[in-house]
């Protein structure tokens, strides 16, 4: 490969990035042809006099754009298929990068989706208590957007959210979990966010990485768009690292999709040691790590740990949370933060899908926000959870004490509970629902079509969520889940 001409005048841009658009722009140009090998890292840092490190973050952003691909011992090509260049602006960026459209050769099929109505007691693992929100408090804030409302604001544009949305969540993330960053994307919800990433930075046959246990909507978003997934151990302390660099070494993974906070479903926290030792790996091998801080909020024995985007020197972490689990899912607020080339990919996609949220309810969440109203009702439905939380302890506690042969271990925090029955739950959601009970059993948080799949012949497990109900709609319901339990 031919140095390439970079002058590093830019002081308020990283070296990285500048690296980043000198090898980007190139191969638009066609100066550096598809399939093209790159210089290794090190002759490159050498070339241009950088640290090595700097030349390897510029290398692994082009990967989660999808301009180079990472080969085992053997360095970085150009990808056969690159992005197009979409003519989109946003937010004075420039043309913004999206992959080539694919067309589905079978329909999806929606999932069935629970009806909260249909249910007497409700374990939904991330079902807020949507009867203790502030209802009227936030009425005044969507007045107050129509009573002061800059019609222009409702015109296409703020692709990635409306301003005063975002000054209010970069304040937020930064003083509640210690998270600096410079910009953010305004998703409706998380699973768009997801399905945003999926499509940005995934193509067919790319490898995905995720814990055995997990999210289903996460990973039916990655296999949707070619994704082939595969399975990590799990064991009581959250993903298994030894396992994680046994399959880096097997596989070219390009993701890795963490909860690291409350891992859905099993609840457990990923220690610092942990979150340190996959950060590592994941540079190592250029892998980007998705993290998915879902209910970071409800943490009741000590301060959750901030994020591991909160300590990302490479930059190679996508974080995405939701105000879902703290509001109601109905506003469908979630959001993006990552490296500015990672949200610019992202607003294209968004763009083409939708372009933009609800302007009214971003403006309203602002407001709320601003004036106090979201810290208040934060610290008001942590105190409420907290207390559903030692209930449902002490509740499983005194079954355990009158003979049921049920196992757990208590979270530090989270919305709901992974016991263990020990019996089989093959059939158990359905055989409750008859009951009037909705609870999620251990065999639907498996992904049957895993390249490597760690599925178990024995399930055991269900997650109980104590958030979305009284204290006592979940004592008769665990009632009722024990008389089963005990037939």
């Amino acid at each position: 490969m031919q140095p390439l001409n970079i002058e590093f005048n830019d002081l308020n841009k990283a070296k990285y990035l500048q690296v980043a658009h000198a090898l980007r722009s190139s191969i638009i140009k066609g100066n550096i042809a598809p399939g093209a090998k790159l210089s290794s890292a090190r002759v490159m840092a050498k070339t241009y006099q950088l640290n090595r490190h700097t030349i390897m973050n510029a290398l692994q952003l082009l990967v989660a754009e999808g301009w180079l691909e990472s080969h085992e011992r053997s360095g970085y090509s150009v990808t056969q298929t690159l992005p197009i260049q979409s003519s989109v602006k946003s937010e004075g960026t420039p043309a913004l990068a999206a992959k080539p459209y694919k067309f589905a050769i079978e329909l999806a099929v929606p999932s069935s989706v629970m009806n909260i109505k249909d249910y007497a007691y409700n374990f939904a693992g991330g079902l807020p208590d949507l009867n203790s929100f502030p209802y009227k408090e936030f009425k005044r804030s969507l007045s107050h957007v129509f009573n002061h409302l800059d019609t222009s604001k409702l015109h296409y544009g703020d692709i990635g959210g409306v301003s005063e949305l975002k000054i209010q969540i970069s304040d937020y993330l930064y003083k509640a979990r210690n998270l600096k960053i410079s910009d953010l994307l305004v998703c409706n919800g998380s699973q768009e966010a997801l399905f945003l990433i999926s499509k940005a930075f995934i193509n067919q046959g790319d490898f995905v990485a995720a814990e055995t246990l997990g999210y289903p909507p996460a990973r039916k978003a990655f296999v949707a768009c070619g994704a082939k997934l595969i399975d990590m151990k799990q064991d009581e302390q959250g993903l298994c690292v030894d396992d994680l660099k046994s399959q880096l070494t097997r596989y070219p993974i390009k993701m890795l999709y963490l909860t690291p906070l409350h891992q859905y479903p099993t609840t457990v926290t990923l220690s610092p040691t942990r979150r340190m030792q996959i950060y590592q790996l994941c540079y190592e091998f250029g892998v980007m790590i998705i993290e998915d801080d879902y209910d970071h909020e409800f943490h009741y024995r000590c301060q959750p740990l901030q994020p591991m985007a909160a300590d990302d020197p490479a930059g190679i972490v996508i974080y995405l949370s939701t105000f879902s689990k703290i509001m109601f899912s109905g506003a469908r607020i979630g959001y993006i933060c990552a490296a500015p080339e990672v949200i610019a990919q992202l607003s294209a996609w968004k763009q083409l899908i939708n372009h933009k949220n609800d302007v009214v309810m971003q403006l309203a969440v602002a407001h709320f926000m601003q004036e106090g109203g979201f810290e208040r009702h934060l610290k008001r439905i942590t105190k409420h959870y907290k207390q559903r939380y030692e209930a449902m302890d002490n509740t499983l506690t005194l079954l355990q004490t009158q003979g049921l042969p049920i196992e757990y271990k208590k979270p530090d925090g989270g919305m709901a509970m992974w016991v263990n029955l020990n019996k089989d739950t093959h059939n158990i959601k359905q055989v409750m629902q008859s009951k009037g009970v909705y609870l999620q059993a251990e065999p639907e948080f498996y992904f049957a079509n895993s390249v490597r799949s760690l599925k178990p012949k024995q399930h055991s497990f269900v997650r109980l969520g104590f958030a979305g109900q009284s204290i006592e709609a979940m004592q008769q319901g665990l009632l009722l889940i024990n008389n089963l339990n005990s037939e």
